[in-house]
């Protein structure tokens, strides 16, 4: 294995590198299998930024973002059901464990069952919707925390899906994001019509005759498997920052959808590629081994707060001039 080109390197010069090996890749003088771990960082949080930029927007203008804080978290559960369920198979054969196709089908399963849940409390118990998330969604997530401290204790599932572990990421988990990225911008791209619609106009949607019930459902299993992209990147508390961070920011510098999507992901890509820079800087300089995941999402917070300051709609200072 190659030594790191960044290790010891300080801020400017790990973005300048970057930049110059990124150039060589894209001219085909750099592999993938010469591509450091820095860059992995870096390619997982951008398509993670682009997924959850195609999917967070249509949340928030849904305003479905609880509702996707819940299935961020519930989602737990459903990894540690299929920990348990495919434990004696990995015993008798290690290669066979928790793949991404029992993980996504463990989140998507999840995710319906959360989302039927909530809309039952909702139609037949007759609460409000906000109160239907919070008892669906702390009820899931408490049994999820419950299952991993019984069942997972000598595993880092629990661990790896609430905080994640971007410094342990890999060429497969690249894939994994890219092909999770693809589906949510296929799907979003055949529906971006129906989406529109649905989100700014839900009545004009329902005399059209379309399904609003159905979209709903299909934006959270994006969102469910969105999420298991993000899991071993950022955790499913984190993944909250680029879902709904990135859209609010953007919403507050634009007010046409295109230029929303667009912006939310510039905007998390800007922060995914300072932030394995600053991560990098300080641990090269001053030895300090800070989350890079942790840093991306104070970036991004950070960026939402110079928003609602500087923002040429909405902004604090615009209203007050």
């Amino acid at each position: 294995m190659n030594l790191n080109p960044y290790w010891g390197a300080g801020f400017f010069h790990v973005l300048a590198l970057f930049f110059k090996r990124l150039f060589l890749f894209l001219t085909g003088q750099l592999s993938w299998q010469q591509m450091a771990s820095d860059e992995v960082q870096i390619f997982v949080l951008v398509l993670l930024s682009f997924a959850s930029a195609l999917i967070g927007t249509f949340l928030v203008l849904k305003r479905m973002t609880m509702l996707a804080n819940s299935l961020s978290h519930t989602i737990l559960l459903g990894i540690v059901i299929a920990y348990i369920v495919l434990l004696p198979f990995s015993q008798e054969n290690p290669s066979h464990g928790l793949s991404i196709e029992v993980l996504l089908i463990a989140s998507l399963i999840t995710g319906v069952i959360t989302t039927v849940l909530t809309q039952l409390m909702t139609h037949l118990m007759k609460l409000q919707e906000d109160a239907s998330i919070g008892l669906i969604f702390t009820s899931l997530f408490a049994l999820g925390i419950i299952a991993v401290t019984v069942f997972t204790r000598n595993a880092h599932i629990g661990i790896e899906a609430i905080m994640g572990n971007i410094d342990a990421l890999h060429f497969n988990d690249l894939k994994i994001m890219g092909l999770i990225g693809a589906v949510d911008f296929v799907v979003i791209m055949l529906f971006f019509k129906e989406f529109k619609i649905v989100s700014f106009d839900s009545g004009l949607a329902r005399s059209c005759g379309y399904p609003i019930q159905f979209f709903n459902y299909l934006l959270m299993v994006l969102t469910s498997a969105t999420a298991i992209g993000a899991f071993r990147a950022v955790g499913v508390l984190l993944f909250l920052a680029f879902l709904v961070g990135l859209p609010l920011t953007a919403r507050l510098l634009t007010q046409r959808l295109h230029k929303m999507i667009l912006l939310a992901f510039v905007i998390g890509t800007v922060c995914s590629i300072v932030a394995v820079a600053l991560s990098r800087h300080l641990l090269s300089i001053y030895k300090m081994p800070l989350s890079t995941s942790g840093l991306v999402v104070t970036l991004i917070g950070c960026t939402y707060f110079l928003a609602c300051l500087f923002s040429p709609h909405r902004g604090i200072l615009k209203r007050r001039s």
